[in-house]
């Protein structure tokens, strides 16, 4: 059985950091897009970053960012540990939202405009104060 459980959100203030981690059980697959999303109350869900495994090499890999967060969130991924980590610095009130981790295969791509996965967690809520 498959499970993605996010955590590390909580309440920061704006220019603070967090490093929100996806923990991965169950899905081994070698190749892999995993991502990050979030959804605001009354907003549609967006992606945030994407990490797509291409191979066994660690060089193997890409990564995608939406607009509103490149430079200030950073997608890693610990094959060895099976997570999925999420570092945001300079966090801003408009970050404020649930987060969600995904994983699923390389079929249709990998980058924070997909929304199809194979997998969903149950999300970690960051809040960011003015």
């Amino acid at each position: 059985q498959v499970q993605l459980v996010e955590s590390g959100g909580g309440s920061v203030q704006a220019g603070g950091s967090l490093t929100l981690t996806c923990t991965i059980t169950g899905y081994t697959a070698s190749k892999s897009c995993m991502g990050w999303f979030r959804q605001a109350p009354g907003q549609e869900r967006e992606g945030v970053a994407t990490f797509a495994t291409y191979g066994s090499e660690s060089s193997a890999y890409g990564t995608s960012y939406a607009d509103s967060v490149e430079g200030r969130f950073t997608i890693t991924r610990d094959v060895g540990a099976n997570t999925l980590s999420l570092q945001m610095i300079g966090l801003r009130p408009e970050d404020s939202a649930m987060y969600y981790c995904a994983a699923g295969g390389l079929s249709g791509g990998c980058y924070t405009r997909r929304r199809t996965f194979d997998y969903w967690g149950l999300g970690t809520q960051v809040t960011v104060s003015a």
